[in-house]
């Protein structure tokens, strides 16, 4: 039965860092300032018929705090590059000198770091819910498993593990946006 407990809370710890590992993507994707080849992560183009990520047709660089260097890895792709860039989410205007394409970073505005700051707050919340959910699931289990035979005493104890983890990773929650806070904040 003991061991059934220990799954249990593996199962939930899985479910924690995966809410973490999700908050960590989302918050690369969030532009801060500063050069950052990860805001393009999202972007994909289509590449001889396939769906392809724009890192897997160029190498993306930044050469200084406000620059993004692409350059797609075959010349004919540069149009296309730019095309797809332009369509994103990204919000800067690619510059194709015929070589590559160079994206230089605006400083953010004070409101849009603010509209920045919120978005991320609500992405470490969704990763608090997320985290949550899995403790919540997990009590629920031992509870059940206490109806199964297993004791009073160890179904507390399992119950405690699971308060501690949870705590822990709504710390580390915290602590990522606070860092992204910061980086966004800083000018």
């Amino acid at each position: 039965m003991a061991t059934d407990l220990k799954q249990l809370e593996q199962k939930a710890e899985e479910k924690m860092q995966s809410a973490i590992e999700f908050l960590d993507e989302s918050l690369a994707r969030i532009r801060a300032g500063k050069a950052n080849p990860r805001i393009l992560d999202g972007i994909k183009l289509d590449y001889y018929g396939t769906l392809t990520a724009l890192s897997g047709v160029a190498s993306i660089s930044t050469p200084d705090a406000r620059t993004i260097i692409v350059q797609p890895w075959e010349k004919q792709m540069l149009k296309e590059v730019e095309k797809v860039i332009l369509n994103s989410d990204v919000g800067i205007t690619p510059d194709n000198n015929g070589e590559m394409i160079r994206l230089s970073i605006p400083p953010l505005t004070e409101e849009r770091r603010k509209a920045l700051v919120k978005q991320s707050k609500q992405e470490a919340e969704d990763a608090k819910v997320s985290v949550r959910n899995a403790r919540r699931d997990a009590i629920d289990s031992i509870k059940k498993s206490v109806k199964d035979g297993v004791a009073e005493d160890v179904a507390k104890d399992a119950e405690n593990d699971m308060q501690k983890l949870h705590d822990k990773y709504i710390k580390k929650i915290d602590e990522i946006f606070a860092a992204k806070e910061k980086e966004i904040l800083t000018i």
